[in-house]
Formats: C-alpha cells, structure tokens, sequence
C-alpha cells in the first residue's frame, strides 16, 4: 500500500509524548496509520515501541507513573475522550510478546470475550469460535479437543490461540507487540501468513525487533529510535540504499541495533 492522498486514516497520531516519571519515552511523535495495512514499527530495545501500543488501546493508564500528552485518534475521534474504555480496547485487539492463555478450556478462551460483551447464545459462540480458530490457523489442529485446556497448547498453538482471542471480539484494528519472540520459525511464517490475509479485513500494528520480519510484512515501516520518530515511508523507501536518514540505513542493514 504506498502512501497516497486518497487513504482513509484510520489512526492519527499527533505530537505524542509519554513519560515514565518524567523520562521521555516517546517524544512528540506524530503520524498516520492508515485503513487496511499492515504498518511496521521498528528500532532498538526500549525505543518506545510498546508503550505506543499502549497509548494506542489506553492501557497506558494501568501504569501509575506515565503521563502523556499529545493526542491519539481512531477515526477522527481522541482515544482519550473515549468514556467507555473497555468498548475501545474491544476495537483494538492486542497480542503480546508471550502467549498468555487463560486457564480454561480453548473454546472458552476464544469465546470469553464475546461472552463479556453478551453473546449467549451456543450456535452464535459456535460459529465465532470456529471462525477465529480458522483465522489463527488453528482450528484443524484442535477440532477435536475444544474442552482442552488452552494452557497445554504447545507455545506455538498457544501463540495462535492468542491471536484467535483477539480476533473473537471482531477489532477494527490488530496490535502485535513482538509475536514471534518465543516461538519457531515454522509457526512464526504461518503467522504471517495470516496477516497477510487478515489485511484486507483490518489495520495491522506489526511492532518487531526483527527489521526482515517488517520487510516481509509490512506495506509502510516506521523507525523509532531513542524514543524519537526518525522517519516513516513504503518499505521500498525504508529498506532501500537510501531512506531519507542515514541513522534507518544504519539500522535496517545491521549496522547497529
């Protein structure tokens, strides 16, 4: 998706600047993320790159010392004027660095959030279990086992079962915050492979350490870097022999990192 006049925004970020008792972590960053990509978010350990993600969905408020100022918006709208909190990060749905299944049966841990929200009725859970399985690529690989506890999953299945959980609430938008970090290659390229397809159904936040992980996937790719954005563009841009800063060039060919 190149940048063009003509995308619909879906987020906009505008002079963003968060603190952890007064220390910078992100510093007066803005841009757009657009409908139906899949955006790269890249750069060294401890850059800003969670807590953007974070802010994005609010559970920056779960951390009594950070202050942000700045704004987010979703569709037009500052997150922060948002008054239903938990209907917000229904649009947003998030998967970690570590699979983190609930204890309780795989059924139930896809099924758990529409509960929440007031589904009831079996046929309706049923189908959106079913569903979501398929779009993790799991659900051939534990049909016949949905009373199973999520927990015994291998860590690759419990990754997907993850991705699966986010999906069960039908988000607007897909952050990813480092997915692939405990598990192997295989189930790492069949996640992808689901991005990819999950692309034209939802906006896709790809925050990874992996700089070819972002080449692979993403259509734009930014480059945070002690906090600061230093430069968002195409990845034919990015991950060209000459981004628009020396400092991208650098860290997209190893130079650092």
């Amino acid at each position: 998706m190149a940048q063009t006049s003509n995308a619909t925004k879906k987020i906009e970020i505008a002079d963003l600047t968060v603190r952890y008792d007064g220390l910078e972590a992100l510093k007066g960053i803005s841009f757009d993320i657009y409908e139906n990509e899949i955006l790269g978010i890249i750069g060294p350990a401890q850059s800003g790159k969670t807590t953007l993600l974070k802010t994005i969905n609010r559970t920056i408020e779960f951390e009594p010392s950070a202050a942000v100022s700045g704004s987010v918006k979703i569709d037009g709208t500052d997150v922060q004027s948002i008054r239903n909190v938990n209907q917000l990060r229904r649009r947003i749905g998030m998967v970690f660095p570590l699979p983190v299944g609930l204890p309780m049966s795989i059924y139930d841990n896809v099924a758990f959030a529409p509960r929440t929200a007031g589904i009831r009725k079996r046929s309706e859970l049923d189908e959106l279990v079913e569903r979501c399985l398929q779009q993790a690529a799991l659900w051939d690989e534990v049909k016949d086992r949905l009373n199973s506890l999520g927990t015994k999953l291998s860590g690759g299945q419990q990754q997907r079962l993850t991705i699966a959980r986010a999906l069960s609430h039908q988000p607007e938008i897909l952050c990813l915050d480092e997915f692939s970090i405990a598990v192997d290659p295989v189930t790492t390229m069949r996640i992808e492979d689901i991005l990819k397809e999950l692309r034209s159904q939802i906006t896709i936040i790809l925050v990874t350490n992996l700089v070819q992980q972002a080449r692979r996937l993403a259509d734009r790719t930014a480059f945070i870097f002690e906090s600061e954005l230093i430069e968002i563009d195409d990845n034919d841009v990015i991950f060209s022999d000459s981004p628009a800063h020396r400092l991208t060039y650098d860290y997209v060919s190893g130079n650092f990192g």
